[in-house]
């Protein structure tokens, strides 16, 4: 394991997302997003925390899943919210 990861990002997955054409809960609702994350768990497309609904966050909550990634064109990032760890 790299030292930087953690156990979370190193074991996290690849799922296709569910709603590959934006955030699952906002397009239910109309809703608008800024950016979107992907949940390395399950495929949860959620909006970001600059996003009105903070979807990502919130499936987060809900579900316990602690690894998104940026689903941003030419983005790579990926988040644990357990650790608090970035990696790219």
């Amino acid at each position: 394991m790299n030292d930087d990861l953690c156990e979370h990002i190193e074991g996290a997955g690849h799922p296709d997302p569910r709603t590959p054409q934006g955030c699952e809960e906002c397009l239910k609702i109309g809703g608008t997003w800024v950016h979107l994350r992907l949940c390395l768990t399950c495929g949860h497309v959620g909006c970001c925390d600059s996003s009105p609904n903070t979807h990502a966050t919130k499936h987060y909550h809900a579900s316990s899943h602690p690894v998104i990634r940026s689903f941003q064109p030419g983005e790579h990032w990926r988040w644990c919210y357990v650790d608090e760890v970035l990696a790219r």
